[in-house]
């Protein structure tokens, strides 16, 4: 469903922010973000600024990340590439990324994030990427996760299990006999005998 028709207007800017995720051959995955700037008019500056002219059309910006996690969100790999910025000096902060190494995406990230990568020598639009990154990894790595999840649900089953070196040792505690449907349900297999007796 789309928007409601707007009150008539002229566009000024566009940004766009394309995200992606890939399962790595080495068990990894790999999740990128580009985001590019345009404007719909010709941006005059002093000469820092490209030059002094940015033309309708041009990137203002245009750059990309990727990070390279486990299933645990922990960060492996981590580069940028600045290809167009508006000043020069912008195309240095895409050099810090790799002090994410080590980090683990998840709550609070993002202020361990800022203790690595300090205000005066990041990019505002490279740290921005980081939430559509996050977000895009979760939706990436999700069946995996859920993959995972239920292995480690039954290697606790099967551990607990073990551990308890109570079950089918007799008739009372056979694993589908009443008395662990009642006292155990998470390890009864159901009436392999019904009808027997």
């Amino acid at each position: 469903m789309p928007l409601p028709n707007p009150v008539k207007r002229s566009q000024l800017h566009h940004r766009s922010i394309q995200c992606e995720g890939f399962k790595r051959e080495d068990g990894l995955w790999d999740i990128e973000a580009h985001l590019t700037d345009q404007r719909t008019y010709d941006c005059s500056y002093d000469p820092e600024h490209r030059g002094g002219l940015i033309q309708a059309g041009e990137n203002v910006h245009n750059m990309q990340v990727r990070l390279t996690l486990d299933l645990d969100f922990i960060i492996h790999e981590a580069v940028a590439v600045s290809d167009e910025t508006p000043f020069p000096i912008c195309f240095q902060a895409a050099q810090v990324m790799p002090r994410l190494i080590g980090l683990r995406m998840g709550k609070g990230w993002l202020k361990a994030v800022r203790e690595r990568i300090s205000t005066q020598v990041s990019c505002t639009h490279l740290i921005d990427l980081l939430t559509p990154i996050a977000n895009t990894a979760y939706q990436t790595m999700h069946s995996a996760l859920e993959e995972r999840a239920e292995q480690r649900k039954l290697a606790d089953k099967n551990f607990t299990r073990n551990k308890l070196g109570i079950l089918d040792t007799c008739i009372a505690l056979a694993s589908d006999g009443e008395v662990v449907k009642r006292q155990w349900p998470e390890f009864y297999t159901g009436a392999k005998h019904e009808g027997q007796i």
